[in-house]
């Protein structure tokens, strides 16, 4: 399958598309602070290992989710290009400056075994307050995975590949997060858009090398 570029791409993406938004709804529900203290330095502190595996499943997650994008956005080749490319791009950009986020797990915990929680809190917010974490790593380019991937979706709609169903269900999960905190309510909002994302790579998978390779220019 490696010496294929169409079967190593189609299932490769179709996969991803599976195990990225997977990992992500896992992760939540294995944090500590999801259901505890909601000051991390605390609820971190509370059980360390679930603590390192939750960050260690968003890394891959997000990571992995990159890389499916671009599966999404040769659906685009041939409708909705040039929305396809935009909201690629932000998704990919989005998800991987997620994950570069994940450091600051570890220092947290750190700073919650050595200082009061407020403590711990005021030195991680002067530490990421910092103009070149926020500007190079947060603002705005933390929010552009949730938000682009649903648009991403949504061009992939249309494109013809999937009904309106799929980016309605991505869009109600990751953007409707935002309306809640972080808790156990964002268990619920993370794991509808697996279902969506999930068929759209149970598709891929099933489509065959011939469909996929029929997104591809015809040579002259």
């Amino acid at each position: 399958m490696l010496n294929d570029q169409v079967t190593f791409r189609r299932v490769s993406a179709g996969l991803l598309l599976i195990v990225a938004p997977l990992l992500q709804a896992v992760a939540v529900v294995v944090d500590p602070g999801t259901w505890g203290d909601d000051r991390e330095a605390v609820s971190f502190g509370d059980n360390p290992a679930l603590a390192q595996t939750q960050s260690v499943l968003y890394h891959w997650s997000w990571m992995l989710m990159a890389v499916a994008a671009f599966g999404l956005v040769h659906l685009t080749r041939r409708k909705a290009v040039t929305l396809g490319h935009v909201a690629g791009a932000s998704t990919v950009i989005g998800y991987l400056s997620l994950s570069g986020l994940l450091l600051s797990d570890p220092v947290e915990w750190w700073l919650g075994q050595r200082h009061p929680p407020e403590e711990a809190q005021r030195i991680l917010d002067e530490m990421l307050g910092l103009p070149g974490v926020t500007f190079g790593f947060q603002l705005p380019w933390m929010f552009l995975g949730f938000l682009g991937l649903p648009v991403l979706v949504a061009a992939v709609w249309r494109a013809g590949f999937v009904g309106w169903w799929a980016p309605a269900l991505v869009a109600a999960g990751y953007v409707g997060s935002f309306t809640v905190s972080y808790g156990a309510l964002t268990v619920i909002f993370w794991t509808v858009p697996v279902v969506a994302l999930g068929w759209i790579g149970v598709r891929m998978l099933r489509m065959g090398d011939e469909a996929w390779a029929a997104y591809y220019p015809a040579r002259a």
